[in-house]
């Protein structure tokens, strides 16, 4: 059963956000040349529980063949179907500063669906140029386009202490969606959805795990001195003793 607007609905958004990993890993081993793939095989690279990849996989309606796997090939077009099902095509990029124009030359968008057909600002220095194929338009001029182009989804690269201002202009313009790479927690519209990435707060996680990572490895350094300490010894006593 191949992935419709009807049914996608009822994917949990646990298995959404795996999706892109998936494909992600489906496209290295198609461009090493593998033509089948096991979840069993998805779930050892990903670090993934088996059960849980083949639960995810089966909402795809793919469905693999016993100790050959998935055609990955096909894989690869049904995630596709899946991920592009949940995406609304075009959308605006507001605030052309490092992060907006490093979002603006990533082209992994297009393999989910997502086309940046614009970018706004109000550095005048910025506005009229264009950055990875995208013009840069001034910010007073995304309601007319948005309205005009019927966008949905904005993506939010702004200073967080104008973050909650923009958002309201991007409301205005027409914008359902808001991915949020800015610090500030927006107020919208009840139909109005927004994502937030927090940058910093991946950042903090990523500190802990590798001081946790740091501290177990010591202990376990530690460990093994005292093993080795206590070995020696003992090889010393019965030495003295013999």
């Amino acid at each position: 059963m191949k992935a419709t607007k009807s049914n996608v609905r009822g994917i949990s958004l646990s298995t959404i956000r795996r999706m892109p990993l998936y494909l992600r890993t489906l496209y290295t081993l198609a461009g090493s040349g593998q033509k089948t793939v096991s979840s069993s095989t998805l779930a050892g690279m990903l670090d993934l529980d088996s059960i849980v990849v083949r639960k995810d996989l089966a909402v795809t309606g793919i469905i693999g063949k016993p100790r050959i796997g998935f055609d990955l090939h096909g894989l690869i077009r049904a995630i596709e179907d899946v991920i592009h099902l949940q995406s609304f095509s075009d959308a605006f990029l507001i605030g052309a500063g490092n992060l907006g124009t490093a979002l603006l030359g990533y082209y992994g968008f297009e393999q989910h669906g997502l086309n940046i057909v614009a970018a706004f600002d109000v550095d005048s220095e910025k506005v009229g140029m264009t950055i990875h194929g995208k013009k840069v338009f001034p910010l007073e001029r995304m309601y007319e386009l948005g309205h005009r182009m019927h966008i949905l989804l904005g993506i939010l690269c702004v200073p967080g202490f104008v973050a909650q201002d923009v958002a309201e202009l991007m409301v205005d313009a027409g914008i359902r969606g808001i991915w949020n790479f800015t610090p500030a927690k927006l107020k919208v519209p009840d139909n109005v959805i927004v994502q937030r990435e927090d940058l910093s707060a991946g950042l903090a996680v990523l500190a802990v795990k590798l001081e946790r990572m740091f501290s177990e490895e010591k202990a376990a350094s530690l460990v093994c001195e005292n093993t080795s300490g206590e070995k020696v010894e003992g090889e010393e006593r019965k030495r003295n003793e013999a």
